[in-house]
């Protein structure tokens, strides 16, 4: 599901991907690839290992924190956008033109010399008005300020639909301001757990330094900022309660808000340009509120000055001279992730511009890489999807005719939307140049965060996308009852117009039907056909889902991922619902595409294997210890070898296919759909 905040241009996390001379160049394979298989691993016992055991043994670039088939199609899309940006920058383009924005913002990102010339000129607008707040009310307004450049700090402020009024955009409130991956990383107990708070000190003393700060005093800046995230996260829910779409849903009258917690939100509604026409908004974690505004009130402001110059620096680190680049993937990618060598500058430069003007490339994009027959296929495919999903939910004992007709009345009224969008975004009031290249991401930043809020007031969109068409991923929507497959994900291996069904189908199936079973999952069903948080379901049905869905809670938690780190189950269990679920999907789905037809084995492999060998595939990655310790703190999807275990366990045409055993019923999961 998507981000439900406006999200920052100015990204930290460092984006894993492609670059290493050692390793050969990735050929499209059509689903199945022989070559992946362990064939002296049991597919009963292992399917994973079986699938990919082969693939155990290529070794995972240095920039890399995890290496595998997404990554592969990273490297032939990336390897498409920088054409396009090279050729742009080389070119040019009329002032204000798709050409010109896209090359000068890769034009200006490549330009390191001036990068360093600038240094830190071009925080020193902001660094001024850091200094001067003195007061809680200059706390309040400079968040605000800070928060339409990008920088999350203190909060999070966004602008989303509102989960119980889908016609309606409403501004909303959620924790925030950390660091550090999540809240746990502060509060979890043990050597591992302090030696990275102690690692994310280093770095802070570190960011301050180059800053221009000596040594001892960084040291004590770096050790007040933790002090004070640190209780940001004891005031935090943890991952598992913001999983929960009612609990984390408070709609509060603006004139109310004081009541909730004493912050200056007249202050802050001013400097985001908060119409005064917005009468409510969403607070989504009230409590977190009240300990900030008691935070704001016992923090010095020499405390909050440090904790915001932080921030600023964090944000921009990544865009900044060499030094603050390599102190920023030093923790970010090394300590946390395990990554040991930074991406080439290119591909960071192509990252920023992706995010900036996503819709620009894309147009150029699909031109390219996307062809009107390949769309017409994905859309068959998804309505094939559907049609399987209209099956299970008619054969599902368990619930009753009522509830049935809701579900059946939000599958068809779920929308689908494949490729790239049918209007693009318009990118014309946002100034590029070669000028500076913290300067662009810097606008872009505020671009965005203007586009968002000019959606109060208004209409919702519904054509709006919120992945660009190059992005290898794809999202449901609940609040919009729809699901989004991007051109940068039709690729393959997961999918190709000429490969065979059971290769397409298979590998989707962790995309398509995982997609479409994420709008009944433990929160989507929540949610209604017109995409409002309404519960549809009787009592009695929902006792039965809750149960069938603890089981899976069970099942995924007794997986260990590395001794005595073992899968969240509650934290995991949408995620683990849509790939048992889109699984069983995709296979009914496959079956309904090819009925009919006389299917052949290929390379040895019936039809039924291989589309359990693609969906298998479709998940081969080699990930580095401190990715995995870091997926399972602070991910809501389960490891990738996990995600294909977990939904063959139960499966009995995936049985029949390998003629394996049944498991006890014992031990047998039970999938809802």
């Amino acid at each position: 599901m998507k981000a439900r905040s406006v999200l920052s241009f100015l990204a930290l996390m460092p984006a894993l991907v492609a670059g290493s001379p050692s390793r050969p160049a990735p050929k499209p394979i059509l689903g199945v690839d022989p070559a992946y298989l362990q064939t002296a691993t049991s597919p009963c016992k292992d399917f994973y290992g079986y699938a990919n055991g082969a693939f155990d043994r290529v070794a995972i670039p240095g920039e890399y924190a995890s290496y595998g088939v997404n990554q592969e199609i990273d490297e032939r899309n990336f390897a498409i956008l920088k054409g396009i940006l090279e050729g742009s920058a080389r070119q040019g383009g009329a002032k204000g033109s798709i050409g010109q924005r896209v090359g000068d913002f890769f034009a200006a990102g490549m330009d390191e010399a001036r990068i360093e010339k600038a240094g830190l000129q071009p925080l020193a607008p902001i660094f001024h008005a850091i200094q001067a707040v003195k007061t809680p009310k200059d706390l309040v307004a400079e968040l605000g300020r800070l928060h339409a450049l990008g920088v999350h700090a203190g909060f999070s402020f966004g602008v989303q639909v509102d989960d119980k009024d889908s016609s309606a955009m409403i501004a909303s409130f959620n924790q925030g301001g950390l660091g550090l991956p999540e809240r746990d990383y502060y509060l979890r107990p043990g050597k591992e757990a302090e030696e990275t708070r102690q690692a994310y000190v280093r770095h802070i003393a570190g960011i301050f330094t180059l800053s221009g700060d000596a040594s001892v005093v960084a040291q004590a800046k770096a050790a007040k900022v933790l002090a004070l995230e640190t209780k940001l996260a004891q005031a935090s829910r943890t991952l598992v309660d913001l999983r929960d779409p009612q609990a984390n849903y408070h709609k509060v009258a603006r004139k109310e808000l004081g009541a909730l917690a004493s912050l200056d939100w007249d202050t802050y509604f001013a400097a985001v340009s908060l119409p005064s026409t917005e009468a409510h908004v969403l607070v989504g974690q009230p409590e977190f509120y009240k300990a900030l505004a008691g935070l704001m009130a016992s923090e010095s402001m020499e405390t909050w000055r440090t904790y915001l110059r932080w921030h600023v620096l964090r944000t921009a680190s990544p865009f900044l001279g060499k030094a603050f680049v390599a102190e920023n993937f030093a923790f970010y990618g090394k300590v946390l992730s395990g990554t040991t060598e930074l991406r080439p500058r290119w591909k960071r430069v192509l990252s920023a511009a992706d995010r900036a003007l996503g819709e620009d490339l894309g147009q150029l994009y699909v031109k390219t890489a996307f062809s009107p027959a390949a769309k017409e296929r994905a859309l068959k495919m998804v309505h094939f999807h559907k049609e399987a999903m209209r099956a299970r939910i008619l054969a599902a004992d368990w619930m009753v005719e009522a509830t049935k007709a809701q579900a059946l009345k939000k599958l068809d009224t779920m929308r689908s939307k494949v490729g790239y969008p049918d209007h693009w975004r318009d990118y014309s009031a946002l100034k590029v140049s070669r000028q500076s290249f913290l300067a662009n991401v810097q606008a872009a930043s505020a671009f965005e965060f203007r586009r968002r809020m000019a959606k109060l007031g208004k209409p919702v969109d519904r054509n709006e996308w919120f992945m660009t068409p190059q992005t290898n991923n794809a999202y449901y929507d609940p609040s919009l009852n729809e699901m989004c497959f991007p051109a940068g994900i039709l690729q393959p291996p997961f999918f190709d117009e000429k490969a065979d069904d059971a290769s397409n189908y298979g590998a989707l199936a962790s995309t398509i039907g995982h997609e479409l079973t994420h709008g009944f999952d433990d929160q989507g069903r929540q949610y209604d056909w017109q995409g409002n948080l309404k519960d549809w379901w009787t009592a009695e049905d929902a006792k039965r889902f809750e149960a069938r869905a603890e089981h899976i809670v069970k099942q995924y938690g007794a997986f260990e991922v590395l001794p005595g780190l073992h899968i969240n189950g509650k934290q995991t269990l949408g995620e683990n619902i849509a790939d048992i679920g889109g699984l069983r999907v995709s296979y009914e789905a496959f079956k309904l595409a090819t009925r009919g037809k006389d299917l052949k084995p290929v390379d040895g492999f019936t039809p039924d294997q291989r589309f359990f060998i693609a969906f298998a595939q479709g998940w081969r990655t080699n990930q580095r210890p401190e990715a995995l310790r870091l997926g399972v703190t602070t991910d809501v999807h389960s490891p990738v070898r996990w995600r294909v275990l977990g939904p063959v366990a139960d499966f009995p045409e995936f049985r029949k296919a390998f003629s394996c055993e049944a498991p006890p019923a014992s031990q047998a999961p039970t999938a809802i759909w």
